[in-house]
């Protein structure tokens, strides 16, 4: 196993060129959430106005839709929604500076192609651990679209948060390369 990296948010080009495919992570600092709807309406404002809700340089965003604090909490269940349905947006972000996204599942070709481009990375979480990955989150406010409920952009603040590259600048992919394991080892086991 390697080691595991702890990194702070924002993220320079440094930081991003030390990561490869593979690599377990503690994340802290700040991280902002979005999801489909803040993609669309956050690419939409920048169009008419230049600006983001948040300074996107260095930034992550995590894709995640939480569920209402309990008494006591600062954040309810959070775990990663499926990354693709943000592909569309993604390359645009990469392009003006975000250098990290958070999700589960597997990035399409144009968003691989940006992280190379753009010198950022793609971390996936825990899929079906959101009670215990809202442990490290430190806190939780709410900085725009507020009328997106789960959905607005929230501005978090994580205390190692586990996550594992999952795309990285080097065009590593840990979905294939498992995928080329696997076939390999069952091909192996095959009288």
């Amino acid at each position: 196993m390697s080691e595991v990296k702890r990194i702070t948010t924002p993220l320079t080009d440094e930081i991003i060129e030390s990561l490869k495919v593979g690599d377990r992570v503690l994340l802290n600092g700040v991280v902002y959430t979005a999801r489909d709807a803040a993609h669309k309406r956050m690419l939409e404002e920048f169009e008419k106005t230049g600006k983001f809700p948040f300074d996107i340089k260095g930034q992550v965003i995590y894709y995640v839709g939480p569920t209402p604090p309990k008494p006591g909490q600062v954040i309810g269940s959070a775990g990663p929604t499926t990354a693709y349905r943000m592909d569309k947006y993604t390359p645009k972000l990469h392009e003006l500076g975000l250098k990290a996204t958070i999700g589960k599942g597997w990035r399409g070709p144009e968003v691989k192609e940006a992280l190379k481009r753009y010198k950022a990375v793609y971390f996936a979480a825990y899929g079906g651990t959101a009670a215990l990955l809202s442990k490290h989150i430190t806190s939780a406010e709410i900085i725009a679209y507020e009328d997106l409920g789960p959905e607005a952009i929230r501005k978090l603040t994580f205390k190692d948060f586990p996550v594992i590259v999952a795309n990285d600048i080097y065009g590593g992919d840990i979905f294939q390369e498992g995928q080329s394991k696997y076939r390999k080892l069952d091909l192996n086991c095959q009288l």
